[in-house]
Order: C-alpha cells, then structure tokens, then sequence
C-alpha cells in the first residue's frame, strides 16, 4: 500500500493495521507454536511526549485525508472496533515501536500519539485500557484496531469485530491516571476464523439514534424519510425529562456488527451522516 503524507514526514507510517480486518494470514497465535503469554494487564495511563512520528498534521490513505487531533481531551466515540494480530506482530507501528500482539495497545486514525483511551465492549460492558500506537483502521466504519490481547480481554476474538465505546483519557482529570475496572472474562478456547455474524447478547439493547427534535413534526419527517427508505424497525422516543420534551428518533434494536453495517450504509444513502449509538 502507498501512503503519501501532507507533509512527508513518516515514512514509518506503513501502517500495521491500515489493512487490518479479517485479512488473510492475520490472526491469533498459530496453535502448537510459542507459548501464548498470560494476558496482561490494562495499559497504566502516563504523561508522554507527543511522538516524532505518526502524527501528521495531515496523511493521506486509499486517497482520504485524514487530520490529527491537536488533542484527545473530550474524545469519545461509539462504533465497530476490530483487531489486528500475527501478520503484523514485530513491524514497526506508525511511531516507530514495534507491534506485539500481546501488549495493550491500539490503532487509530486521528488521535495523537500516543493516547490512552477506554474501549468497553458494548455487547459484553467489558472495559480495558489500551495505549494508542498505531494509525488505522482503514476499513469502513470502523473507529479503533486493537492488539490481540485487547481484543481477547474484550472477548471479541471469535467474532472479529464488536460495537465498542471509546473515550479518551483525560490525564489533567481527577483520577485520570487510574486504569478501567479490571473484567476478566474466562479463559479462551481457541478462537474460529473471525465472523461477524454473532449476536450479541441480549441484556441490554443497542439502538442507533439519528435525530433529535423539539418540534414533533421535524420528528415525524425524520421518521418518514426512514421509513420511506425500507427502515421498519424506527420509532419515536419521547424524553419527558426535558421541557419541553424532546423527540429521540431511533432504529432497532441492532443485533449485530453486520446489521449495524449494512444500516450506516443505508443512512449515509439517504444523507444521514452521524448516526449515534445509544445503549439500553
């Protein structure tokens, strides 16, 4: 893949998770090779310099452009996450470490590096703390590529992907240098070849809302146009804890990553651009 960088300043940012996402030859440690090392710990939140390399201004991937943060303070997104593991293992990441699958690290398109950011897991509420590294991933909808051992801890091997919360660590915030809660989910069996098409667990809902109204009839329009587009499955929410009342439009709820997919997709057909991503 050629990158070419506004300015050319990172010839190291031949990315290691700028193709990642169910590639062939990538994956978790091959079975009978090397020992898999004990899970590590969350990444522990410190004070680093903005690196030399990896941080842009402005790169360009696949003919995109893409801007770096100034900084991560008040990030947070809510999306797909998926990972990148033994294809890239020992190559360089975009500030010039080297990748090990086995450390709590990630990969991102517009944060500073490095950054340490929360992912929770929004089918499973596991929570980890990884370091960002890493530019990527440079696949549709996706917002965060994390290591092998992130992606274990957050129990999404099997399935490849999962929506996924990401909130960026404020480090001048009190407590802003503690890790997340620690959840250890039981040991693994050897994952399967990734699939998306898992469900996710059913106790608590995922919805995508794409509008919020004071004004019924602005409401009603939104819906209209969903529905008009072969979204069956939207609604109003009305929020009395406001006043006057404010009318949440909502799809779902999401089952699943492909689902999830497949609506952005009709979303932004229909020029809805920032669908967000609300929890039950």
């Amino acid at each position: 893949m050629r990158i070419r960088l506004l300015p050319i300043i990172l010839a190291a940012l031949l990315l290691a998770a700028c193709n990642a996402g169910n590639l062939q030859g990538d994956g978790p440690p091959t079975s009978g090779s090397a020992q898999i090392p004990e899970l590590p710990d969350d990444a522990i939140p410190r004070r680093e310099a903005r690196s030399r390399y990896g941080n842009g201004p402005v790169y360009e991937v696949f003919g995109k452009r893409y801007t770096v943060l100034n900084s991560s303070n008040g990030y947070e997104e809510r999306g797909v996450a998926s990972w990148y593991g033994k294809k890239f293992h020992g190559r360089l990441t975009s500030n010039r470490e080297t990748y090990d699958m086995h450390q709590m690290t990630a990969a991102h398109k517009t944060l500073p590096l490095p950054t340490y950011v929360r992912v929770r897991n929004l089918r499973n509420n596991n929570s980890i703390v990884v370091r960002v590294n890493d530019r990527g991933p440079f696949v549709a909808n996706r917002i965060i590529d994390l290591s092998y051992s992130a992606a274990l801890k957050l129990d999404m091997i099997s399935a490849g992907t999962s929506l996924v919360e990401v909130t960026a660590i404020n480090l001048d915030a009190p407590g802003g240098d503690q890790p997340a809660r620690q959840v250890s989910p039981a040991a693994p069996p050897a994952p399967e070849p990734a699939s998306e098409a898992v469900p996710m667990q059913q106790s608590s809902s995922i919805f995508v809302q794409v509008g919020a109204f004071g004004d019924r009839a602005n409401a009603e329009k939104r819906l209209s146009q969903l529905t008009a587009t072969g979204i069956d499955n939207a609604f109003i929410l009305e929020d009395f804890s406001l006043s006057p009342a404010l009318l949440r439009v909502r799809i779902g709820p999401v089952a699943d990553v492909i689902q999830y997919d497949v609506l952005v997709e009709e979303l932004e057909n229909i020029g809805i651009m920032d669908p967000y991503l609300i929890v039950e």
